[in-house]
């Protein structure tokens, strides 16, 4: 694919202290299939994508000239279907080449994108299907289609699907719409170059739907100048080199992802490779070697309890790793004057602990980082102060889809732990009602699909963008506090934000997942799935039948860890009692949502009977506690459980 017959090309580089950019304006681009040309046309035979060949057993680069004719071949497929501007197109596959054409092709061709998750439930799948009414699905495996194929009168607007799964074998086709083919098949063997289009840049591009952590997810319609700008203001922060190397595998389904992940380093003409999976990041990162790495904090807090769980193992290993992570922070802070140089000791200390230590953890990410990303959800301040300490370069940042999707950003020479750091340039935030954060932003969403009624409440009439999120804002920065959903209002007046309570007990790893419960109720307790590793030397320790978690002397111990945990928040902020599982929470329960976060209503629902009992008994120990010889202790421990009281997983 080339530039425009006849244009002469006007390479625009900037310096940069890593390397040279080479980034793409907005009002170049105009929109995403824009931004695409565009690339193409500066930097034809740049490595673009790097993706894992599963036959031949190797990586595979591929250039924006490669790109290119990829995705003439899915706009002329597309074009074979008879789809009108506006239609809405469906993608369901893992991180890859083809996810880039077919976003890039059916855009070119003025159509609406609407990305799913790959691991998602075939509900909450079905559901996208049918709100967004789209008219053809492209998914990976026959398997995937067939339990969609089940539901298939939810949707009915689905004529087409294409799957990219070339063996079919076991697979019979339901009569009837829709038509199921291969993607080979559907795919011409070369196309010539599409003629651009006009597109709007004010049109919608995509409808990216909302991870639904507390009903229904929601379409967000977002437009090419809304992610164009958002990625733009983004770049300010993050500069894309045309020497960096990005690895993707946060789904592209997700707005963090598609816009930091696939339109950023295309606006700044690096190479994006994408992680075969989750279980293959460890060696996906050691063969990559990337210099940029976007991450939820779940993946950062697995890499600090790798690290726990191996000091725990080895005192002396685990004194080095101590002190590495608290010399190597004060020396950080050091470099930013906020706190006075270290002295001589650490001084002379450190290159040794550089070595033995803070390397080795560096070279877990492939050694040669120069920006990690946090976002997606808050990350726990002691945990980013000691990756920093170890010499990540990590920055953390605050979005939602809704803004397409970043909002707030740290610089890597401005990066405070708890701090999701300063709004983009050219966006505007205030506090709300309850300290919730507003946002007035040019990348705001057009608004929920087919539904201006949630839209009106998102967004008033001055334009003020409602998160839903608490927050603090100290010299211009943003400090988040959780989601006013997770807002607790406990029967006694108190309000707790179950979010910080949950974050403090999982920097424990042996609780793997958390939901904590208490409104309406006089006190907290939680629902935990346990890391099956760690409860095994718990229950060994302890002497504890490790088939039964919910034993009374099982939970006295585990009260008593969460006790230490929550020590430094109030008496009403404390859980008094738990449930306690040892199957791991997942996206195909519909317990989490495809970006893991918990979801509270379903786990609620899940455990409600094993909840309730909890308070039965917690209620019969505070009846005891108010007899009159008792009063006292009632007064100092309401709601505290009795050690000899019956477990609700033991009946």
């Amino acid at each position: 694919m080339r530039g425009p017959i006849g244009r002469t090309l006007v390479v625009s580089m900037s310096a940069h202290p890593d390397g040279p950019t080479d980034t793409i304006a907005p009002a170049v681009a105009k929109t995403l299939p824009g931004l695409f040309r565009e690339r193409v046309a500066r930097s034809p035979d740049a490595v673009a994508y790097r993706e894992w060949d599963s036959a031949s057993g190797q990586w595979c680069d591929f250039t924006w000239r490669d790109t290119a004719r990829l995705v003439a071949r899915h706009h002329a497929a597309l074009a074979n279907i008879g789809l009108a501007s506006g239609d809405r197109v469906a993608i369901q596959l893992p991180n890859g080449i083809d996810w880039v054409a077919f976003d890039i092709a059916a855009m070119a061709a003025g159509l609406i994108t609407v990305p799913l998750y790959t691991y998602d439930s075939v509900g909450n799948a079905a559901h996208i299907l049918a709100s967004s009414g789209a008219r053809l699905v492209l998914t990976d495996t026959w398997e995937r289609w067939g339990a969609l194929d089940k539901l298939r009168s939810q949707f009915p607007a689905v004529q087409h699907v294409w799957v990219r799964e070339t063996n079919a074998a076991g697979f019979a086709a339901s009569p009837g719409p829709p038509e199921v083919i291969s993607l080979a098949s559907a795919l011409p063997t070369t196309a010539k170059e599409p003629r651009a289009q006009p597109l709007d840049p004010r049109a919608t591009a995509t409808i990216i739907y909302t991870s639904g952590t507390t009903g229904l997810a929601k379409g967000v319609m977002l437009t090419h100048f809304a992610i164009l700008w958002n990625c733009e203001a983004a770049s300010k922060f993050i500069p894309p080199l045309r020497s960096d190397v990005f690895l993707s595998f946060l789904p592209l389904a997700h707005a963090f992802e598609r816009t930091l992940g696939y339109y950023l380093p295309m606006m700044g003409g690096s190479m994006v490779a994408y992680a075969r999976s989750v279980e293959t990041l460890r060696g996906d990162l050691q063969a990559i070697r990337p210099t940029v790495f976007l991450a939820v904090p779940r993946i950062y807090e697995r890499v600090h309890e790798a690290i726990q769980r191996e000091a725990q193992q080895h005192p002396i290993k685990g004194a080095l790793i101590r002190r590495t992570a608290e010399a190597g922070w004060r020396i950080c802070e050091a470099r930013r004057r906020r706190c006075r140089p270290p002295g001589l000791a650490w001084r002379l200390a450190w290159p040794l602990l550089d070595r033995l230590v803070a390397r080795r953890v560096l070279g877990a990410f492939g050694g040669r980082l120069r920006v990690a990303v946090s976002g997606g959800a808050s990350l726990p301040a002691d945990i980013a102060r000691f990756l920093m300490g170890m010499g990540l370069p990590l920055v953390e940042g605050y979005g939602l889809t809704e803004a397409a999707p970043v909002v707030t950003a740290t610089a890597l020479d401005d990066a405070r732990p708890g701090c999701v750091g300063l709004p983009l340039h050219g966006l505007e935030i205030r506090l709300g009602d309850d300290n919730e954060l507003l946002v007035r932003s040019p990348s705001t969403m057009k608004g929920y699909w087919q539904d201006p009624a949630a839209t009106a409440r998102a967004i008033d009439a001055n334009g003020w963008l409602r998160t839903g999120d608490v927050a603090e804002i100290r010299e211009g920065r943003v400090y988040i506090g959780g989601r006013l959903g997770e807002r607790l209002a406990l029967s006694t007046g108190e309000k707790v934000m179950a979010s910080t309570i949950e974050a403090a007990i999982r920097q424990d790893a042996l609780f793997e997942q958390v939901c904590v419960f208490g409104d309406g109720r006089p006190c907290l307790t939680a629902a935990i799935s346990l890391n099956g590793q760690c409860w095994s030397s718990f229950a060994s320790k302890f002497g504890l039948d490790a088939r039964l978690p919910n034993s009374t002397n099982a939970v006295a111990n585990i009260l008593q860890r969460i006790g230490e945990l929550l020590s430094d928040l109030p008496a009403y902020a404390q859980v008094r009692s738990v449930h306690l599982v040892l199957e791991p929470w997942t996206i195909q329960q519909g317990l989490l949502t495809p970006t893991l976060k918990v979801k509270r209503r379903a786990i609620e629902e899940r455990y409600r009977k094993e909840i309730d009992l909890l308070y039965g008994d917690l209620q019969e120990a505070r009846q005891r506690l108010d007899e009159p010889r008792n009063r006292s202790a009632h007064v100092k421990a309401p709601c505290s459980p009795l050690p000899e009281q019956p477990r609700a997983g033991d009946r």
